[in-house]
């Protein structure tokens, strides 16, 4: 997505404009988040004007195209790039305010995160305990608890056997879900997962989930995971689409449900990105009719007459 330096000052000026803070709290708010790269002959919107709110304790699936801004807000959210424009907050965090030495506490101690490619989450030098353990030595955690900590996390994790292993000894599922026992070893408030399953076999990929959940659901992080594979996202309640740089729409599952219910996602200012296959199944394009009902508002294909207006 590319535009002017005109257009994107102003979709800049809007945001900071806009920016209060979202109507609902949670763990994760975004509210009303830009970026833009620039470089010397283009300037490209990553996110224009995204909106999320993810409640403590949630395992959410965080879904869309390459180039749809996913990994551009785990990056914000993680601490690792900032936002141009907008609002993010993580734990109470103000991701636009903090200063260098928050930065860095926030992110050895406040999130952790976990890379789809298995070489960037371990040192190939240390066993899977002693990677396990170096986080501890950043948080200051005394020397004489790190081991059993460790330990009793990689059992956790269903991978304890591990402990003596470097990663090239292990398997690729195995190397991630030690990452997992890794990004939790300072027992973070939120975990991030860039497409932790992304190169592995499915056997080896639903071992890695269920690191991941073992993580939210019995060490009590809120987990929130980039991925392609509809196995991740089908395990979870919440699944949330991003379209264009901006949240789409939401999909949520009863606990044990294989289906879920769609919902298209009402931004702040009245946007509203419709599902791909309505705008094709209907025929829209463009220019739009609205109609107000009683309980509804239709939409209808230019050039189409809606029922009650039939007889005018």
């Amino acid at each position: 997505m590319t535009g002017t330096a005109a257009d994107l000052s102003t979709l800049e000026e809007r945001a900071r404009a806009g920016a209060v803070p979202a109507a609902d709290d949670g763990l994760i708010v975004c509210d009303n988040v830009v970026r833009v790269y620039r470089t010397e002959d283009v300037e490209v919107q990553a996110l224009q004007g995204l909106d999320l709110v993810v409640d403590e304790g949630e395992c959410v699936a965080l879904v869309g195209a390459s180039g749809s801004g996913k990994s551009t807000l785990l990056s914000i959210l993680s601490g690792l790039d900032l936002p141009t424009a907008g609002r993010a907050r993580v734990a109470g965090h103000d991701l636009l305010s903090m200063g260098r030495t928050e930065r860095l506490g926030y992110r050895r101690s406040t999130v952790g995160f976990v890379w789809q490619q298995t070489g960037r989450n371990l040192l190939p030098y240390l066993t899977a305990l002693e990677n396990v353990t170096l986080p501890m030595k950043y948080a200051r955690v005394p020397r004489r608890k790190r081991a059993p900590q460790a330990q009793e996390l990689l059992d956790a994790l269903g991978i304890g056997y591990c402990r003596d292993r470097r990663p090239q000894q292990m398997s690729g599922g195995e190397q991630q879900r030690v990452a997992v026992a890794v990004a939790s070893a300072n027992s973070p408030r939120v975990l991030f997962a860039d497409e932790p399953t992304g190169e592995l076999d499915t056997a080896s990929g639903e071992e890695v989930f269920a690191a991941l959940r073992r993580a939210n659901e019995e060490l009590g992080m809120t987990v929130l995971v980039v991925t392609h594979d509809p196995l991740v996202s089908d395990q979870v309640r919440r699944t949330v689409r991003i379209r264009d740089g901006r949240t789409a729409t939401e999909t949520l599952r009863a606990h044990g449900a294989a289906d879920g219910e769609e919902f298209a996602v009402l931004d702040r200012v009245g946007r509203l990105q419709l599902p791909r296959e309505h705008i094709e199944r209907y025929g829209l394009r463009g220019r739009v009719r609205l109609t107000t009902e009683t309980d509804h508002v239709g939409v209808w294909a230019d050039g189409t007459i809606p029922p009650g207006d039939q007889g005018n």
